[in-house]
């Protein structure tokens, strides 16, 4: 076997393994570790590729790709992380695609008829993930509106561009030559990938980066099949299957079907109804409380359950609620983490926060595992969530979050929750919980929140 190909062979048993590492919080750092050195081992063996006539572009992108990173990865915050991850996925497929259109640039004359299929497939994806990708970071980093961008017959276009491009994928095949189709059906593929995400509104952006995750690795396996690459085939449908089945898990805790993932009809397609809507929850009186009010009750509690959310990410208070927890802990209270697995802007952005954090794996808890729970603890600590949160996806109808999953936090004795105001979360709806009568408001910054409380703790107990 060549050196090529046994680097192949390590390359993809090091990402098997990475991707198993994965699926435990006290694993995932060395998966992380095991699949950038397979990557790093792909590369040096595609290096000593004899088809490569000069490493001077190589060697130029391997330095542009390297100096852009660093900055990158140094100085993008936390809170960001989700839209660097859909532009990471739009720079691959943009890539993917590129070299999808050199390829039929350069054999369309002679290309046979499987070949220009696949290479119709891969543009496909590339081109809809590309523009797909660009949208979701444009609608996490507020420069598109969050809320579903909505008009009547918007599934029947989609429709009908969605069955365009497989007729001109069929025709392609059977025309290699005709290069007008080629180029017709990646202007429409980029144009469906908008057409993916305009109806999705931003509080279902973890489920769609998992889901152009899936799409990015699907294309990297055709491209393998297209440049007769094994890793890339091996890598690719590792990638594919893995975004795939890590998206219908999104799906399922946010209560989706697989219907909704394929076509990415996410999104409210009807017109809104003119009916009035029910009284706002800002018209009803909420409880609030001082920091001194909070440490007296924390100082009866026994137990507490911590919900970190998005707001927990804006604030940067991760650490200040690890510090809190700690001296929690110090007094013999039980204290645990309970993690929606959307809670934030990306699947599993409170493992990371929690992670870099230092806070132990064994206090971290998924939904179904922390449910029951929350019934028998003393205090339930919100920290900037609020749509897992809202009792209304239990109870109200005629809500947009209707029958998603939630976290069972108004079944706790107390609940505390660390708000800067009464505005609703990234979808848009009000909050029941905070008008409950066991509920009180802690208004204010959560990371400055959280160090009064520990310093009011250092000084009252």
């Amino acid at each position: 076997m060549s050196l090529i190909q046994n680097c192949y062979v390590l390359s993809a048993i090091l990402f098997i393994i990475g991707i198993k590492s994965l699926s435990s919080p006290e694993t995932a750092k060395r998966g992380m570790r095991l699949a950038a050195v397979g990557m790093l081992i792909a590369i040096i063996g595609t290096l000593f590729n004899p088809h490569i006539v000069t490493y001077k572009w190589i060697i130029a992108g391997l330095v542009t790709g390297t100096v852009l990173s660093l900055p990158i990865s140094l100085w993008v915050p936390m809170t960001h992380i989700p839209q660097r991850i859909a532009l990471s996925h739009a720079g691959g497929a943009f890539a993917g695609c590129l070299i999808g259109i050199a390829e039929y640039y350069r054999y369309h004359l002679s290309l046979p008829s499987l070949n220009a299929g696949i290479i119709g497939i891969e543009v496909m994806l590339a081109a809809l993930t590309f523009t797909g990708s660009l949208m979701v970071a444009a609608k996490l980093h507020g420069l598109l509106p969050g809320r579903p961008m909505i008009y009547k017959g918007q599934n029947s276009v989609n429709m009908v561009v969605f069955i365009l491009m497989v007729v001109l994928l069929i025709y392609l095949i059977l025309n290699p030559t005709l290069t007008i189709l080629f180029y017709f059906l990646l202007s429409l593929a980029f144009l469906f990938g908008v057409f993916l995400v305009t109806p999705i509104g931003a509080a279902d952006m973890p489920v769609v980066i998992a889901l152009f995750n899936s799409y990015g690795g699907l294309t990297s396996a055709v491209m393998g099949f297209m440049l007769a690459n094994r890793i890339q085939i091996i890598t690719g449908a590792l990638d594919g299957a893995s975004g795939f089945i890590l998206s219908m898990l999104m799906c399922k805790a946010m209560n989706r079907s697989v219907t909704n993932v394929l076509f990415g009809a996410f999104g409210k397609t009807q017109v809104t109804s003119s009916k009035p809507s029910s009284p706002s929850l800002h018209d009803k009186p909420v409880k609030t409380m001082m920091i001194e009010e909070a440490l007296a009750l924390f100082a009866q509690a026994k137990s507490v359950i911590i919900v970190p959310g998005y707001g927990m990410a804006v604030s940067q208070a991760h650490h200040a609620l690890r510090e809190f927890a700690d001296k929690l802990k110090n007094k013999h209270i039980s204290v645990k983490y309970a993690i929606h697995p959307v809670a934030g802007r990306m699947p599993g952005h409170m493992n990371v926060l929690l992670a870099e954090a230092n806070v132990p794996y064994t206090d971290l808890f998924d939904m179904d595992d922390i449910n029951p729970e929350f019934a028998h603890t003393d205090i339930a600590l919100v920290v900037g969530a609020n749509d897992v949160t809202n009792p209304a996806a239990r109870q109200a109808k005629s809500s947009p979050i209707y029958g998603m999953p939630i976290l069972n936090v108004d079944k706790a004795k107390k609940v505390i929750v660390c708000k800067r105001s009464l505005n609703p979360g990234f979808s848009g709806i009000e909050n029941e919980l905070y008008v409950q009568e066991q509920t009180f408001l802690l208004f204010g910054d959560a990371k400055e929140s959280l160090t009064q409380l520990v310093y009011g703790f250092k000084n009252s107990w």
